[in-house]
């Protein structure tokens, strides 16, 4: 198995086994099972090639049919292995959405293996609702999460939920998942 094979496989491990499994996002299934996901995985360190792949497949998923492709997920695994440093870089995301137009057409969510919430403690379970097995930038269309929250209308209560599922299953039941993060520096 190549590298890329094997940072897709885990990412998509952690998709089946917490996002969609512990059903932290109740709108992950459906583009899941319906193979509407693009994964990208990037082996760069450096953020301005991470930038320049991310304007590419902003664009890429802005011009591809919904039905086809709903959302990417650009996963870097060499990227910036500090959360802050990380969390610094998703201003340049930012920008390179605004610079491509297309802010109100698509967003970037954002995951991280040391993910943590101001507020929390590094080891605080909550951080876990964000934390996948490399640095990933999760490109929706804003379309897609209308709908989605039409349909699902207690959706400002989805992350409340999520801090009760972490909570109950603590980090033992979390390792028991097997998934491990996977910084390569």
């Amino acid at each position: 198995m190549s590298n890329e094979e094997l940072v897709i496989a885990d990412t998509q491990a952690w998709l089946n086994k917490a996002v969609i499994g512990l059903n932290l996002c109740p709108f992950a299934k459906a583009v899941v099972a319906k193979n509407q996901v693009r994964y990208v995985v990037c082996d760069n360190s450096d953020p301005e090639a991470v930038l320049k792949l991310l304007a590419q497949e902003l664009t890429h998923l802005a011009q591809a049919a919904p039905d086809l492709l709903d959302t990417s997920l650009l996963i870097a695994p060499n990227l910036l292995p500090d959360f802050l440093d990380f969390n610094e870089f998703l201003f340049d995301c930012d920008a390179v959405l605004q610079s491509l137009d297309l802010e109100g057409v698509l967003q970037i969510a954002d995951f991280h293996p040391r993910y943590q919430f101001g507020g929390t403690h590094a080891d605080d379970i909550s951080n876990y609702t964000n934390r996948a097995p490399y640095p990933t930038l999760h490109l929706l269309r804003e379309a897609s999460i209308d709908k989605a929250v039409q349909a699902f209308p207690d959706a400002a209560l989805i992350y409340e939920r999520n801090m009760e599922v972490l909570e109950q299953l603590g980090h033992e039941g979390w390792t028991a998942l097997g998934l491990a993060a996977r910084l390569h520096n």
